[in-house]
């Protein structure tokens, strides 16, 4: 009788996993892509999120942004 008695808790539970699971939506990812350093985009992503949060999303709660930064290279060559 155990057995039976592990294998429905077994089940049951797998069941209200599932159910639960399914009712989570993902969050929204958003790219940043940047060919310059945070602190030359600062009032850019600013604005972004000041944007955002009107619509009502809120970086980390409801809503994920990916950063991706690039380097400039300068370089000068005489002809």
């Amino acid at each position: 009788m155990r057995r039976r008695e592990f294998i429905t808790l077994l089940s049951s539970t797998a069941i209200a996993w599932a159910s639960t699971a399914h009712g989570q939506s993902p969050k929204p990812v958003i790219g940043f892509l940047r060919n310059t350093t945070p602190d030359e985009s600062a009032y850019l992503l600013t604005a972004l999120r000041k944007g955002l949060n009107e619509a009502g999303y809120v970086e980390g709660e409801n809503l994920t942004i990916d950063y991706r930064w690039g380097v400039v290279i300068k370089i000068s060559c005489r002809v």
